[in-house]
């Protein structure tokens, strides 16, 4: 399975026919991105929690086969005792985000910018992500900027716990290490406004490519491995080119 979507759905620019038809209502728009698009990141309860309701409206306005993935709440990673987050994980999980049901994907713990890997801190955070939320499997994906997060111990962390570590295609970023859990998240940070998909045509073919290769389950030339579920996001870069970005790349997928 190879998911491909945008980061949330409520962007200005994206209305007047850049993506969304001219005069189209905004309660309209999650409808008409998810019939283009195979997933999307939902970006609000990073900021504050959301309502039952939420959830389960926007599982009805989007086809059967949609998938979610959930920007968990920053008071759970931006702060200094990662062991102490266990209330900000449950009020999360709490919120109804298992309304979504089957088209829940996996939720994305973001660290702050200055956060660096502290081996217990972060071992005892992983340790409060749930498996299983009211009889549902919780995938988990982790993204740290800091290069401390791409050495071994911080690996071996995320692997014991089958947590990815998030794919960051951006300027200065570390170098992804390769796939810590049975699925990819990436987020592609890159987009340009003068590039109409956003990314240049033989940029969007490598990337195909590369999630075909882990989808079939062959991350490397002549090394087979497990098949993988991988999750793509254009997400910022020029954020107005996302949405061609998106259905691009889908559509070298099909």
């Amino acid at each position: 399975m190879i998911r491909v979507g945008i980061g949330g759905w409520v962007f200005p620019p994206w209305r007047g026919g850049n993506f969304y038809p001219p005069g189209l209502p905004q309660a309209r728009e999650l409808a008409h991105a998810s019939g283009r698009l195979t997933s999307i990141e939902i970006n609000a309860t990073f900021y504050g929690a959301q309502k039952p309701t939420s959830f389960r409206r926007w599982h009805s306005e989007t086809p059967d086969d949609f998938v979610f993935s959930v920007k968990a709440p920053r008071f759970a990673t931006h702060r200094k005792d990662l062991g102490g987050a266990k209330p900000s994980i449950d009020r999360f999980f709490a919120s109804g985000v298992v309304e979504l049901g089957d088209k829940l994907g996996p939720i994305l713990w973001q660290f702050p910018q200055f956060a660096r890997f502290d081996e217990q801190g972060f071992a005892d955070f992983l340790a409060l992500l749930p498996p299983r939320v009211e009889g549902r499997t919780i995938r988990h994906v982790v993204e740290a900027k800091h290069k401390s997060f791409f050495d071994e111990p911080a690996l071996e962390l995320l692997r014991r716990h089958g947590a990815a570590l998030a794919l960051i295609d951006s300027e200065g970023h570390p170098e992804f290490p390769g796939p810590t859990a049975d699925f990819v998240y990436a987020r592609l940070r890159r987009s340009v406004a003068s590039e109409p998909s956003g990314y240049p045509p033989a940029s969007l073919d490598a990337w195909a490519e590369r999630f075909r290769r882990w989808a079939v389950g062959n991350v490397a030339e002549g090394l087979p491995s497990a098949s993988r579920d991988c999750f793509v996001y254009f997400i910022n870069g020029a954020k107005e080119r996302a949405p061609a970005a998106a259905q691009a790349l889908i559509q070298r997928l099909t």
